[in-house]
């Protein structure tokens, strides 16, 4: 078998996380030991480590498969786990969270909700600190020593502000999913639009796909009914 991990990184908890994951695929999606929940407890003595859904595709118009990608970052090493097979209903309930951050632990203690990534480690002096912009806006600057975020962020990077984090605090203590104060994180958000062509471009021709064979079948329904008919009446349906 393969690893389910293709890592660039993560030299340290590379093997502990494929032991803890390799019979994941093989129990299928009824399993219900879900991938994350494997990530989770490889990573139970890690005391800081976000895992990101890096990426999402449903395989298959009839009987569909469903697959997520996720990004694994700790402040010294990042990876990427290879297609990991979820069930449907869990694929429904993450659908709307393409590049956020589904499971995060920060010095010892977890995240209660889905939030952007980064938005965990911000207003801790450890990670980075307020600065001001040229209007006099107050935002949040990582420090450049941590490869955590760039890894984290995914190549692209957006100021938090002191009122993005603040929206985000109130969101997290009721432990709602945060999208931004203009929803431009999660899967309809800009972000992931402008960062994520490649899901975006197989959800537009699994979509076509799934229309053309429902025009096809529609046709040769139509097709059946009318030789069926002509059959009835003698040929008089011509």
């Amino acid at each position: 078998m393969e690893s389910l991990f293709l890592f660039k990184k993560l030299p340290k908890l590379l093997p502990m996380v494929i032991i803890a994951t390799l019979f994941v695929q093989g129990c299928g999606p009824k399993s219900q030991d879900l991938p994350i929940n494997k990530i989770k407890s490889a990573l139970q003595k890690v005391p800081t480590y976000s895992v990101v859904l890096e990426d999402m595709k449903g395989e298959g118009n009839f009987f569909p498969n469903y697959f997520h990608k996720y990004r694994v970052v700790t402040p010294k090493e990042t990876g990427s786990t290879d297609w990991l097979e979820v069930p449907k209903d869990y694929y429904k309930i993450n659908e709307t969270f393409l590049g956020m951050t589904l499971l995060a632990k920060k010095d010892g203690k977890e995240g209660s909700s889905v939030s952007p990534p980064g938005y965990q480690y911000v207003g801790d002096s450890k990670y980075g600190k307020w600065r001001e912009d040229s209007r006099g806006g107050s935002f949040w600057e990582f420090y450049g020593k941590y490869a955590l975020f760039s890894s984290l962020l995914g190549g692209w990077y957006r100021p938090i502000y002191r009122d993005d984090y603040r929206s985000y605090q109130r969101y997290s203590a009721r432990n709602v999913p945060y999208f931004g104060r203009n929803r431009e994180y999660g899967t309809s958000g800009s972000i992931a639009r402008q960062n994520k062509p490649n899901f975006f471009s197989r959800r537009l021709n699994r979509e076509r796909m799934r229309k053309a064979s429902f025009s096809d079948r529609v046709k040769r329904k139509i097709g059946r009914t009318k030789t069926s008919f002509r059959s009835r009446t003698g040929g008089l349906g011509k």
